[in-house]
């Protein structure tokens, strides 16, 4: 079930999985863009006046999904910026000004990543695995249109750090077969997202977004661990020290080691993709 910011709704609905890439064919997109934009978009309304189509079967006041799609797709020619914030408020916004009988609309866009192949202006390959997000609701308030919510995301990080992982000295009892690990490599899928103090702070083209992907791979990287949670705690921290327009940043780890296959000592391993249980390991912090 999807929730709203703004409270609890009696009913909503809209469209989900709208694709729109915007291409500048030239290969010269405005302003240090890239040239490819890339979205997976979905819009939920809800207001009074679709409640008689729950009620009663009448669609007097619907707008069908189907127009949402097209309007997703055909106003994204009109859209200029870069970013997946200012994309949800373009949308968001003339929306909600289309369709007065809309009281609030939720909309949520996650980026379909393409990178510039070396050597050429307009060849590209799909980038990732990462995936940045942004989520916005609006509402009309007294004829204005506001925004109640912006939160930012990036999901499906794959990281994995050849040594410096440890994980040692936890509980020991009947069900326990792990042993103690001084120094593995260790295999982590991250998801995190973040609000804001105010919701306008979101609407920096991007930067802060870029910061994030920047800093979670720096952490990474330059940080030996006792354990997956200290980890994350170290970049939640790190974020919230770093960002002042940042509220609040949870994260969600999830424990993807490989499976060894052989090693001699610490210097060199054969290892598998690791078994189907895996752990999930979760961390908010706000200021």
């Amino acid at each position: 079930m999807n929730r709203f910011a703004s409270g609890w709704k009696q009913s909503y609905y809209g469209k989900g999985d709208v694709i729109a890439y915007r291409l500048y064919r030239d290969g010269s997109g405005p302003n240090d863009q890239s040239p490819v934009f890339g979205a997976n978009v979905k819009l939920l309304i809800y207001g009074n006046a679709f409640w008689p189509t729950y009620a009663s079967g009448d669609n007097t006041n619907l707008i069908a999904t189907d127009s949402m799609k097209n309007f997703i797709q055909r106003e994204t020619m009109n859209f200029t910026g870069g970013d997946l914030e200012s994309y949800c408020k373009f949308l968001g916004e003339k929306f909600l000004n289309t369709y007065p009988r809309v009281e609030g609309a939720q909309i949520s866009a996650e980026e379909i990543p393409w990178s510039g192949v070396a050597g050429s202006d307009v060849a590209f390959a799909p980038a990732g695995p990462e995936r940045a997000f942004a989520r916005l609701e609006m509402s009309r308030s007294t004829g204005v249109v506001e925004t109640v919510e912006a939160v930012s995301g990036i999901t499906g990080f794959k990281l994995l750090r050849l040594n410096g992982s440890a994980f040692a000295g936890f509980v020991r009892d009947q069900y326990t077969t792990l042993p103690d690990i001084r120094n593995r490599p260790l295999h982590m899928w991250l998801d995190l997202d973040w609000t804001y103090a105010h919701a306008d702070d979101s609407f920096t083209d991007g930067a802060i977004t870029a910061h994030v992907r920047k800093r979670v791979k720096e952490l990474y990287a330059g940080f030996e661990s006792g354990s997956i949670q200290q980890i994350i705690y170290q970049m939640g921290t790190a974020l919230l020290a770093e960002l002042s327009v940042i509220a609040q940043v949870n994260l969600e780890a999830y424990n993807r080691t490989w499976d060894t296959i052989a090693e001699h000592g610490d210097a060199i391993g054969v290892y598998t993709d690791a078994r189907p249980p895996y752990g999930c390991l979760g961390l908010s912090l706000r200021r």
